[in-house]
């Protein structure tokens, strides 16, 4: 990050990326007896990790270019890094599934391998196809990058207690005028703009009070609604009761959690993206060579392949397209 290190965010988005791969492998068959309901009701929720990364963009991004105003050349710096960020290992993940997606006799593929190459997922609702379903996400994560100036200089005029419940409520505005559901980007755009008004409070509250004030309750309550969503009053969805809750886990964290913060935890969390975005074409090929591996020897083998890949890989690719930008500085 430009300006400061918060180490345990970082290490929290490898704990979210797990919680994504859980879900994924608990996603087909019945619920296992080996495992108490209330756990596997919390896994069967990873799902919901996607909208606390979307969060965490918005802290991320607010935190890096809040300071300043915008000119031409920090654009393009800005745009080359927001690249650099997510397309090297999305080609990658998209060379690794390209057998099986050549091999599919999916009607219309030309216009499913142009929606997947130019990141319009989010946008088409349900494909018929799931080379990559996490992939959908990035689509909202580039509608965000675009937005992001223009979102920080509205904030900046606005107290961020004000802009967090704005930002509870926008969702169920949009719907009531019309959102179509899978118009993704938008959906969770409310998602995006918390994350940069727990930026705002992030700054208001450093040095005075303990990350561990907030981020204990908030994990302890989201858990609750996520495995008991009953709790939740009539009219309030899972998403929208979740969305402050995830902005006072990152304020928490990033005012310290030592444990998070830890080098090895750091390190997995940088592997994070590549967690995401490789675990599924890692499946592919896993099904293909050997149908029966253990879902935790798989785990484990998405860990290391992703350390791996951002060593040798994501960290080299992201340096160099960086270098390239005129004007380039440091950035997340």
């Amino acid at each position: 990050m430009k300006g400061e290190h918060l180490p345990a965010l970082t290490g929290l988005r490898f704990l979210l990326a797990l919680w994504v791969i859980l879900n994924h492998l608990t996603a087909a068959g019945p619920e296992p007896s080996f495992l108490p309901h209330p756990l596997y009701a919390l896994i069967r929720g990873g799902y919901l990790a996607v909208t606390t990364f979307f969060v965490l963009s918005g802290f991320v991004l607010a935190r890096s270019y809040g300071s300043g105003g915008w000119n031409t050349g920090k654009l393009r710096c800005y745009a080359a890094a927001r690249f650099a960020r997510v397309y090297p290992v999305y080609a990658l993940s998209l060379a690794l599934v390209a057998p099986f997606v050549i091999a599919d006799r999916t009607p219309g593929k030309s216009a499913l391998v142009a929606s997947y190459g130019l990141l319009l997922q989010g946008w088409t609702g349900h494909l018929p196809v799931g080379w990559n379903t996490p992939a959908w996400t990035l689509s909202c994560e580039v509608f965000f990058y675009i937005c992001f100036p223009l979102a920080l200089l509205a904030v900046r005029r606005v107290h961020p207690l004000a802009w967090a419940a704005a930002a509870c409520l926008l969702t169920r505005v949009l719907f009531h005028f019309g959102l179509h559901d899978e118009w993704k980007p938008l959906v969770h755009f409310a998602d995006f703009l918390m994350g940069i008004a727990a930026s705002s409070l992030y700054l208001r509250l450093r040095g005075r009070l303990a990350g561990y004030w907030l981020y204990f309750p908030s994990a302890a309550l989201g858990a609750a609604l996520i495995i008991w969503p009953r709790l939740l009053p009539a009219g309030l969805d899972l998403n929208t009761a979740l969305r402050p809750l995830n902005a006072a886990l990152l304020v928490g964290f990033a005012l310290g959690a030592p444990l998070l913060s830890a080098p090895w935890a750091v390190y997995l969390g940088k592997s994070s993206y590549a967690m995401y975005i490789l675990h599924v074409p890692v499946l592919w090929w896993m099904r293909r060579w050997s149908p029966h591996m253990p879902a935790a020897l798989y785990v484990a083998l998405v860990i290391l392949i992703s350390a791996a890949v951002y060593r040798f890989f994501e960290e080299p690719a992201n340096r160099y397209l960086r270098g390239r930008s005129p004007h380039s500085t440091a950035t997340p």
